[in-house]
């Protein structure tokens, strides 16, 4: 019995901290893509499409994804790009 009470704390323990590691600051990485986009814009404006650009580096890609999740959630600051 008290290994079985000490497991689900453990497992309550652990599912908390899981709970609290996906919380995304919202502002924080729409600045983090902000900045981003200006050291992608070069790229861009040599014709590289932004697709081509994501393809190829992970950060931009995790940018596209948090700018659409953004907009669709209506976060303050937030364009497509």
């Amino acid at each position: 019995m008290i290994r079985a009470v000490r497991l689900a704390l453990v497992v309550l323990g652990l599912v908390g901290a899981r709970a609290n590691a996906a919380v995304i600051d919202w502002q924080a990485e729409l600045q983090r893509c902000r900045e981003l986009r200006a050291s992608v814009a070069p790229l861009l404006q040599a014709g590289e499409g932004i697709s081509a650009v994501g393809r190829s580096n992970r950060s931009v890609r995790r940018c596209i994804w948090i700018q659409r999740m953004a907009v669709r959630r209506k976060i303050p600051g937030a364009e497509n790009w």
